[in-house]
């Protein structure tokens, strides 16, 4: 018969922490979801106190919707996926955090969502919310395209999306370029009357904020907008880059995931499209499976 320490040792807490969001998943032994939890940002590079709070959190939620918050967190493994911690000082201060759990295997985003979604098999994956980039795993070799942060990095993103639909319709706004159905959508909904406002209500706000206004860019474009339409295009064929420089390694499948997906895949290259699998899980699933690799090789030690 089984103790209640032997049934926890069954279950598995899959995380996965963005720029937008952190989730939870815990899983038991034949794969099934047991409960979901869901909290803030959890990409350290925003804020590590944030980011832990968060996976704290989301870890509680999750619990508590499959009915086991009676289970405290140091009775569980977790297998954590972040974005953020693909920079080494990152992954160092989140790898000496002095975690609630029992264990933790810390991976980047980026590897848990290619596990996740070729169900721990050899593949690519193209990235697309808040931030953007490309991963393939071949023969154990990984390769990362992009994930170099905003407003320096991630074109294609939400939060580039978002960013470059602000600048174009301040410079709308100013006369220096055509004018945009995107101006009015913009202001209305950030509750402004001029570039004056808009430039108050934009200053030093962060990635997520941005891509918080990226699907106004694509609502304008869809409607034959030519100022969105050029920034579509702009990001779009940027994605196509990534998709064409993962293909050289190879990769048995290749997937699109993301927020953004949804509205950006339709744009990309006939080709492109053509090659892109569904993912087969989640990123939260590509943590536990990520956390019973690693208990599988140190049980193995």
């Amino acid at each position: 018969m089984l103790t209640s320490s032997d049934k926890n040792n069954e279950l598995f807490l899959g995380i996965d922490g963005g720029g937008s969001k952190c989730k939870t998943i815990i899983m038991n032994k034949d794969n099934e979801i047991l409960g979901t939890g869901m909290s803030g940002p959890g990409n350290p590079l925003h804020g590590f106190e944030q980011a832990t709070h968060s996976i704290t959190e989301s870890a509680k939620l999750a619990l508590a919707d499959a009915g086991l918050a009676h289970i405290k967190l140091d009775e569980l493994v977790a297998g954590v996926g972040l974005a953020g911690v693909n920079l080494p000082g990152l992954y160092e201060q989140m790898a000496a955090w002095q975690h609630p759990f029992k264990a933790m295997h810390l991976a980047t985003d980026l590897l848990i969502a290619c596990l996740g979604a070729h169900n721990g098999s050899d593949g690519a994956v193209i990235i697309a919310g808040t931030g953007s980039c490309g991963f393939v795993c071949v023969d154990e070799q990984h390769t990362i395209v992009g994930a170099h942060g905003f407003p320096h990095g991630d074109k294609g993103s939400g939060a580039w999306f978002g960013l470059q639909g602000v600048k174009q319709v301040l410079l709308s706004l100013d006369g220096l370029v055509a004018p945009t159905l995107m101006s009015a959508v913009l202001l209305k909904k950030l509750n402004c009357k001029d570039d004056t406002d808009l430039v108050e209500a934009v200053a030093s706000q962060k990635a997520t904020y941005y891509a918080q206004q990226a699907n106004l860019v694509f609502d304008a474009a869809e409607l034959g907008d030519k100022v969105a339409l050029a920034i579509v295009y702009e990001g779009a064929e940027y994605i196509n880059a990534i998709a064409r420089t993962l293909a050289e390694k190879k990769p048995p499948r290749m997937s699109m995931l993301g927020g953004l997906t949804p509205r950006l895949k339709s744009w990309l290259a006939g080709d492109i499209k053509a090659n892109l699998a569904e993912p087969l899980n989640p990123p939260e699933v590509g943590s536990i499976l990520f956390a019973r690799q690693q208990q599988a090789k140190q049980s193995a030690q």
